[in-house]
């Protein structure tokens, strides 16, 4: 008997009964053969745990993870939740996605430091004016003289395996992209289980000195021992404060609001005790990031930053203006910026998509809107996206009017049906929706992927939504070292 078949071959299988069961029976088993036999990595975890080993680990799991206070979400905040079964990824693919990532990043790094200076790609035609034009987080201001590099310092792309096996990239992620606390308190929480497993993950202990390197390495010309600031919205209104607390204990680092923050001049300074004290590097974690108005006035953030910015006075971390490479039209052209800025073909593609705004690819998207996942440019964490093989007659007719009306807003993108994990869900495993969560911490000399990342994974049977926001739970993924198991 094989162990699919001893914990229940229908727990881990998809329902057929379900709305769209054709779709989502499509996905890639990460931890099973069509056959029923573990993969790889996996035959030795499952030959040492077994469902009760793992239904015991969820609760002290919970239990630990409580008493940490890790949770999630702003006003209504939720405990973070992480499931004992680890995603695991075997070395050798590992690195061609770290290869593929690091390809991504530094193209689109040079597209940010493209588009506010020299605008190349723009007039070469790769990428459409009007794109940028309609580009809600595009910032003029940062296309001033003086203005600093644009840079996204830290990314976090979202990953899935399509029915083949293989990654592809759904979004990019380079505005502030959550997470990296997460993942590390996932890891402190499995450690028991690793020991148990006879499985060796590579550490996570170079992604806190990677991103300290980071942020220190974004600090104006000359200052060699900055003074960072985390900008956060605070408390009760920041769903990741936590993540913002715990990076400012981990990398020493100021925790303000913008309520902290004076200008004086081209100096920005920060409330501390009774004084100030100049800042010189923001750590930007704030949702309204923007600094110049729709008619061009400054925003409240942009008349604390746009004069020590232009001044050369502070550093940003990630620039102001990098937003622009999460607008969902923009990422339909990574793969052409891949090819213009470095002279390669993509390592790690994109997930097939269509820009709504071009008249030709609107012709060819709306007969098949039925087959494709719409989504609206500027939104994000799942916000507005209408997954076509799931969705009813109705709302698919709503999709269209919308699209019809403003195809410049939207974009659809071919379906992929998320992969699945095994879950313990009410003390048996169970298959569950799952995404990839990586870190590209981009510095002045290198740049790091954190090996792994956050597997997202999605509640209910079925669902294809896994962000944190929408009530997903995490997993811990291992990255295996060379010989990193051994025998069952």
């Amino acid at each position: 008997m094989t162990y699919l078949e001893s914990v229940g071959k229908a727990a881990l299988t998809p329902s057929t009964e379900r709305p769209g069961a054709d779709f989502a029976a499509a996905a890639f088993d990460e931890g099973f053969t069509p056959e029923g036999e573990p993969r790889g990595a996996y035959g030795c975890l499952f030959g040492r745990l077994d469902p009760p080993a793992f239904e015991d680990a969820s609760e002290w799991i919970r239990i630990e993870l409580a008493r940490r206070g890790v949770v999630f979400g702003g006003a209504e905040s939720h405990p973070f939740a992480v499931d004992p079964v680890p995603r695991i990824i075997e070395l050798d693919e590992w690195k061609q996605v770290e290869a593929g990532l690091i390809q991504r990043v530094r193209a689109l790094n040079e597209f940010l430091a493209d588009l506010y200076t020299e605008g190349r790609i723009l007039a070469a035609g790769i990428v459409p004016q009007r794109v940028i034009d309609e580009a809600g987080w595009f910032e003029p201001v940062m296309a001033r003289p003086g203005a600093p590099r644009v840079r996204a310092h830290v990314a976090g792309p979202d990953l899935v395996r399509r029915p083949d096996g293989s990654f592809a990239v759904l979004e990019d992620n380079l505005r502030a992209p959550s997470g990296l606390t997460y993942l590390l308190a996932a890891r402190e929480a499995v450690s028991p289980l690793i020991l148990a497993s006879g499985l060796r993950p590579r550490a996570l202990d170079g992604s806190l000195i990677a991103l300290r390197t980071a942020i220190v390495d974004a600090a104006p010309e000359g200052v060699t021992d900055p003074h960072i600031v985390l900008l956060s919205d605070g408390p009760g209104i920041s769903g990741a404060f936590y993540e913002h607390r715990e990076l400012g204990r981990l990398l020493d680092l100021r925790v303000a609001t913008a309520a902290d923050l004076r200008r004086d001049g081209p100096q920005l300074l920060v409330r501390e005790g009774a004084g100030e004290r100049p800042v010189d590097v923001i750590y930007r974690r704030i949702d309204d990031e923007r600094l110049v108005e729709a008619d061009g006035s400054a925003t409240e953030l942009g008349e604390l930053l746009i004069e020590p910015l232009l001044a050369g006075r502070l550093g940003c971390v990630n620039s102001p203006g990098s937003g622009v490479g999460d607008d969902k039209a923009v990422h339909t052209y990574v793969e052409a910026m891949i090819s213009f800025y470095l002279g390669e073909k993509p390592i790690l593609p994109s997930v097939p998509a269509y820009d709504l705004g071009d008249p030709a690819q609107l012709a060819e998207a709306l007969p098949r809107l039925g087959e494709l996942v719409i989504k609206p440019r500027s939104e994000f964490g799942g916000s507005g996206v209408l997954v076509g093989p799931l969705a009813s007659g109705g709302e698919l007719r709503h999709a269209r009017g919308l699209v019809e009306a403003a195809p410049e807003h939207w974009i659809a993108q071919e379906p992929v049906p998320l992969s699945t994990h095994p879950t313990v869900v009410d003390g048996a495993l169970r298959s569950r929706h799952v995404d990839l969560r990586p870190f590209v911490i981009t510095g002045e000399a290198e740049t790091t992927v954190v090996p792994g990342g956050l597997t997202r994974f999605a509640r209910e049977e079925g669902e294809m939504v896994v962000n944190s926001g929408r009530g997903g739970g995490a997993k811990d993924t291992w990255v295996l070292q060379p010989d990193g198991r051994t025998s069952p």
